[in-house]
Order: C-alpha cells, then sequence, then structure tokens
C-alpha cells in the first residue's frame, strides 16, 4: 500500500512576493450563520437578527455581520496562507466596500505582498498578504493586507506528527493496511 501525502498547505519558502493565490473553496451565506455568529460575539445590533428592524433600513434587510464577513474570507484563504502559521501577526487596512447578505457567495483570492525571515524564531518566516473577498457577481465586499508568521518546511511540528503517523502505518498487521 502506498502512502500518498494529502495537501499540507504552504511553508515560508514556497510563498513569493507578487504570487496570486485564487482560494479554490467558495462558501454561500444564510441567515443561521448570521444569526449564530451575531449572537456567539455578543454583537447586539438588530440590523443582523431583527428582520423589521432591518427592513427599515437603506439595505431593507438584514446585514451579514462583518467580523462574519472577515472571519470567513480568512477561512477561505487557511490552505494557501496560513495552514502553516505559527500566528497571525496583523490585520491592515480592513475596507469593506460592499454589503453581504443572506444567501450571497463569498470567494477570496490573496497576493504575496512582502515576505522576510523572522529575526527571533529561525524556524519561521513572516509573509503579508493582500486578500481580497467577492460575492457571486465579482463585487469586492472586503479588503485586508494580513501579516503571518509561517512555518518553514523543516521547522514545523507537522513533521513529528507525520513520522508519528508513518510509524503507526508501517506497524498495523497487512490486513489493516
Amino acid at each position: 500500500m502506498a502512502i500518498k501525502p494529502g495537501w499540507e498547505g504552504r511553508y515560508y519558502e514556497d510563498f513569493e512576493v507578487n504570487d496570486v493565490y485564487i482560494h479554490p473553496i467558495g462558501r454561500t451565506l444564510s441567515e443561521v450563520d448570521n444569526t449564530w455568529f451575531t449572537l456567539l460575539t455578543c454583537n447586539t445590533h438588530q440590523i443582523h437578527f431583527n428582520n423589521h428592524y432591518a427592513a427599515k433600513t437603506e439595505y431593507g434587510k438584514t446585514l451579514m455581520n462583518s467580523a462574519f464577513t472577515l472571519a470567513l474570507v480568512a477561512g477561505l484563504s487557511v490552505s494557501d496562507i496560513s495552514e502553516n502559521a505559527v500566528a497571525n501577526l496583523s490585520w491592515d487596512y480592513i475596507k469593506l466596500p460592499n454589503p453581504v447578505f443572506a444567501g450571497d457567495t463569498l470567494y477570496s483570492e490573496s497576493v504575496v505582498v512582502s515576505k522576510r525571515e523572522s529575526k527571533s524564531r529561525p524556524n519561521a518566516g513572516i509573509v503579508r498578504v493582500k486578500t481580497h473577498g467577492y460575492n457571486q457577481d465579482g463585487k469586492t465586499v472586503i479588503e485586508y493586507i494580513r501579516t503571518v508568521l509561517v512555518y518553514k518546511r523543516d521547522g514545523t511540528p507537522r513533521n513529528e506528527i507525520k513520522e508519528f503517523r508513518r510509524k503507526l502505518a508501517e506497524s498495523r498487521p497487512p490486513e489493516a493496511k
């Protein structure tokens, strides 16, 4: 039996300035997503959960919580940008040029703005990306710059986990493989 590795995301060495990543997954938003996120974060603005109130606003319906938009678009980028992150270091210049509503489908893409070795962590480097999220009509709904501390290929704790799992797979009896 051949063990084939799955996509592990990018390591620091894989990033190059001006690389563009069109993140592969889109996500359609629901009223439930909005209500749960709004309640989870204790956001009491009624435009996110009160249809009667929201109908009286310039939007005419409930808006998706903008913090949810940020969280979702960042999440859509994880497999390409921060699957191997040590930590997010900053979120800068967040802009929300168009509203998001239940039923919208969001997509995202990122461009590498800069990268450099970490001065304090020899096993990682710092990558800055500009990400923009857009809806099914191609309208930009969010833009931001994120700075991420990313493991180098040889410095990730994932290597220890991979070795553990490889040894475990090899130790199984042939009929279990």
